[in-house]
């Protein structure tokens, strides 16, 4: 798809979305539920007590395993608590403090395939950032929502969710209606409309990314067990057939081998079509561990495995990639679900100039200083600066202290 094609649907997907916006922001519930009507064929913003809500025993082995994922990610995302920093000089006392945001929105998709880990990705940095409001919300479905998502929330620490989905779900978030209180971000996965409503609101609340489809980029070498490597490679191209799933491979004969892998694995894959289209984009090719390497900073993928002998020795070679998995047997599905870093990552190159979803991403970093000193060299060095800038009321600002002193 060329540039012009991927412009002209971009801007089609906006001018679906805007009235959605406008109309929400303007008439707050009234458009809410009449989007949701056209859309979903609910005639009803449904609010989940998550607080009573408790899991069914048809999904006790689930809520275990999701409970267990739940601690992991946890226990990860609590490394990366920051603290206050302070410190002084001659003249002043300087620091920065993090503080967390007050409300996050989440939103969490709802169409044929639902991933309750996605829920415990984005929740759980927020509130072990210390967010005290956190709202999911989940588009309605005629049969009810999957139960799976309301279990992840509540174990993941959601304080509120809402039966409301599409462009009209983000414009609730982004400018409150009467059910809905506005967030100050928004993260969380959608489809093109959703990915668009969240660009367009960006200027009003923050947002986490614009995600493209997922990517993986497995380089292997002549030790890689063949039959892995193709599980791995499905694993990705499963998603979606915008995926991309992609081998790189040190020799023809292992090249031939994932190939011959990947036709007999495919038989019984559910999401078999899918799969064949994604790997379109993708496959097995056969490079130089040198050619590979320069591939992988080019291509700057979602996911890198790298499923070699010397794996340490390629990630330091490689700078870009949003995660990466070491050895024959880190398999990226692994970090999807129950590893610990956050599956939320940066795609179509991102990953070049960003990170994946962390604790950071709810936290505002705000500085600090205080007068302890008046150094006269420093303060005149800054009225200096000020002239040359033609700003004499900023000069003055600094001498009447330096002249009164």
């Amino acid at each position: 798809m060329n540039g012009q094609t991927n412009r002209t649907r971009r801007e089609q997907w906006a001018e679906a979305v805007k009235p959605i916006l406008e109309s929400v922001e303007a008439r707050g519930d009234a458009a809410l539920l009449e989007w949701t009507t056209q859309f979903d064929g609910v005639d009803v913003i449904e609010t989940v007590d998550l607080e009573t809500f408790e899991p069914p025993d048809a999904y006790r082995e689930l809520t275990e395993a999701l409970t267990l994922a739940a601690e992991r990610i946890r226990t990860f995302h609590a490394r990366q608590q920051r603290q206050d920093d302070v410190f002084e000089d001659e003249m002043f006392r300087l620091g920065r403090r993090f503080m967390p945001l007050d409300s996050v929105g989440v939103y969490v998709p709802g169409g044929t395939a639902v991933y309750p880990s996605s829920v415990l990705m984005n929740i759980i940095p927020a509130k072990v950032a210390g967010v005290k409001r956190v709202v999911m919300v989940t588009p309605p479905k005629q049969g009810g929502i999957d139960l799976s998502l309301l279990i992840a929330a509540k174990i993941a620490g959601a304080d509120e969710c809402y039966l409301v989905g599409g462009a009209q779900a983000v414009a609730a978030l982004a400018f409150g209606t009467e059910t809905i209180s506005a967030v100050d971000k928004i993260v969380g996965p959608g489809n093109a409309y959703v990915a668009t409503a969240k660009s367009l609101v960006s200027h009003f609340v923050g947002i986490d990314s614009v995600a493209g489809p997922s990517e993986v980029l497995i380089i292997a070498d002549e030790t890689a067990n063949p039959r892995w490597v193709a599980a791995d490679l499905l694993a990705q191209a499963e998603h979606d057939v915008e995926a991309t799933a992609l081998a790189l491979v040190t020799t023809s004969e292992q090249a031939e081998a994932i190939r011959s892998e990947l036709d007999k694995q495919l038989l019984d894959l559910p999401r078999r079509d899918i799969a064949v289209e994604a790997l379109k984009r993708g496959g097995v090719l056969v490079k130089t561990k040198a050619a590979a390497i320069r591939y992988a900073n080019d291509m700057a993928a979602e996911h890198v495995q790298l499923a070699v002998t010397d794996p340490a020795d390629y990630m330091a070679q490689i700078r870009h990639g949003g995660s990466f998995f070491l050895g024959h047997e880190a398999a990226e599905a692994f970090g999807d679900y129950i590893a610990g870093p956050n599956h939320v990552l940066p795609t179509s190159g991102t990953a070049r100039f960003s990170s994946g979803l962390s604790v950071d991403d709810f936290y505002r970093r705000q500085t600090f200083l205080e007068m302890t000193a008046i150094d006269e060299a420093v303060t005149r060095a800054a009225i200096r600066i000020a002239r040359q800038e033609q700003l004499e009321g900023h000069a003055r600002a600094m001498a009447v202290r330096l002249e009164d002193v």
